[in-house]
Order: C-alpha cells, then sequence, then structure tokens
C-alpha cells in the first residue's frame, strides 16, 4: 500500500509534542491536510491550518480518531530519563500496538514510526526495550511502514537540552569510564526527512538510521550545552552503585538505566541522511544551535 505523492491526510500521534511539531509544520507547508493528535492539543504552537484533536493513545477507542486519513505518523514518546519505567511500556509499546492495530483496521496506506537509534543495540533499560516491542509490532502489522531511528534530538522545546543543564553538575563532572559517544541532530533538520517518508516514494519498508553532523563523547556534549566541566572518570562498578543509590531517590534525573545507556555509542552508522538528499556537512551542529538560542 502506497500513499499518494499530493494532497495526503495525515494523522500525527504525538503531533504537538517536541518532533511532532517540526512535522506538523512541515506537513503543512508542502500542502497537506494534517491532523495532531495529543492528550492535550496545544494549538498555539501549530499552523492555523492544522486540525487538532485530544487523543491518549492508552485508552481504547484510538480507532475513530485515525479513520478517514492515509497516513498515521506516530511520534508519541516520553524522554528516556522518564520514570517510573511501566511509564514506557504503557506508551511507547502498548500505545504504538494501539496505533498500527487502528491503522489497519481503517483502511490507513501507510504507517511511519519515530523510533530511537539503538534499538538495535543491547541496551537493557526500560526505555530501548519497549522501543524494541514498538518496532516488532509495526513491522510485524505492516511490512511496508517506515520506521525512523534518530540518535538524540535538539532544538527550541526538547527535552534533551534542559536534562542536561539540569543534571549536570557545575565545575566537576564524574563520568563513567567508557561512556559512549552521542550524534546529535537539530529538529528542523529532521522534520524534513521524516516529512519524506510520510508522503514520498521510495520509503515504505526502510529503516532511517539519522544522526547530526558530529559525533561527540558525552563530556564533550555536556561542554556544548552547559560549558567547560573538569571530568573525572568513575569505574563502572562504583558508577553502577552511584546509580542504584539515585535510583531510589524521589526527583534525581540520573539513574540505573541512564547509566545503562551511557555505556553504548548512540551512533547512526551509517547515517542515513543522504537518502533525503541531505549532505552531513549541511546539518546544524549542537554547538551553532546552543550558541545561536
Amino acid at each position: 500500500m502506497v500513499a499518494r505523492p499530493a494532497d495526503v491526510n495525515v494523522f500525527v500521534a504525538g503531533g504537538s509534542g517536541f518532533v511532532g511539531r517540526a512535522l506538523c509544520h512541515v506537513l503543512a507547508a508542502r500542502g497537506h491536510d494534517v491532523t495532531a493528535a495529543s492528550r492535550s492539543p496545544d494549538r498555539a504552537a501549530l499552523p492555523d491550518d492544522v486540525a487538532t484533536v485530544a487523543l491518549d493513545v492508552t485508552d481504547d477507542g484510538v480507532g475513530g480518531a485515525v479513520e478517514g486519513h492515509d497516513v498515521v505518523a506516530n511520534l508519541v514518546a516520553l524522554p528516556a530519563h522518564v520514570r517510573p519505567a511501566r511509564s514506557h511500556e504503557t506508551v511507547h509499546a502498548g500505545g504504538t500496538r494501539r496505533l498500527v492495530a487502528a491503522a489497519e483496521r481503517t483502511g490507513v496506506e501507510r504507517f511511519v514510526q519515530v523510533s530511537a537509534l539503538g534499538v538495535a543495540a543491547d541496551i537493557d533499560t526500560a526505555y530501548f526495550r519497549a522501543k524494541r516491542r514498538a518496532e516488532r509490532a509495526v513491522r510485524a502489522a505492516a511490512p511496508e511502514s517506515v520506521v525512523y531511528r534518530p540518535s538524540v534530538v535538539f532544538g527550541d522545546g526538547c527535552a534533551f537540552v534542559p536534562f542536561l543543564e539540569r543534571a549536570v553538575p557545575p565545575v566537576v563532572l564524574p563520568l563513567p569510564a567508557g561512556a559512549g559517544r552521542l550524534h546529535p541532530m537539530w529538529v528542523g533538520d529532521l522534520a524534513p526527512m521524516l516529512a519524506d517518508g510520510v508522503v514520498g516514494p521510495g520509503h515504505t519498508g526502510k529503516t532511517y538510521r539519522l544522526g547530526g553532523p558530529e559525533v561527540l563523547t558525552f563530556a564533550e556534549t555536556v561542554r556544548r550545552v552547559a560549558g567547560d566541566r573538569v571530568v573525572v572518570p568513575v569505574p563502572g562498578a562504583v558508577a553502577a552503585a552511584g546509580a542504584a543509590v539515585a535510583d531510589a531517590v524521589p526527583g534525581v534525573p540520573v539513574g540505573r538505566d541512564q547509566h545503562r545507556a551511557l555505556r553504548h555509542d548512540n551512533v547512526a552508522a551509517p547515517n542515513d541522511v543522504s537518502a533525503f538528499g541531505v549532505a552531513v556537512d549541511d546539518l546544524l551542529t549542537l554547538e551553532a544551535y546552543v550558541d545561536g538560542r
């Protein structure tokens, strides 16, 4: 099943979220009919010609909202550091199953799933476990779907930059030895690529790994966002013990799952941005974004 190349009626689940808003703006600018769905749609953050609907993907009745659309794009997401762990299973895995089942029942022509870079790796966190289950559900029900796996995404309204600003201590940064690398990507570069997969030809059945123009260590990423820090390597066993203690403290944004994720690279290899006619060197760097805020 292939969506029409123009005048497509697109249902964007999570459409008033950080990445969803950006996608809705691009789709509307390209002349498509767009419905942004979320639990509490933010009308002021969306173009005037984008319709909104209140929707919780963890509830039944999703099909009624999806019906009549050509494409469903699922951008419903919780930040990786959100706790408790069962929230990820409920929203990412359970919500995706409901959406893809509703799309099948109502004759949707294309399903687009925004997943996360790292789901193919053996990262044992609640976030990545749920994201893996969500991808499997999409592929099993709709093999022709389009799946995106971006690295961390930054931009106005993101969770990533504020998380670093809040979680990173001043002056000294204790960092687990062997912490992995990141491939940060600006939402303004990502959104047009998502829009291409929503309505463009040649993308069905594909999985795209996407990252920005730079691969950065975690320490380099922190310095781009929060300024220079003295990095103190922490032995793995000590870091794991500290993360376990932090897990038990309400309000602490870093725990065992974050420690597990930090041990892995979150890098697009290969970086599939060229599939959308984009050169890596043309993408916005994290440093340029932060300097321009």
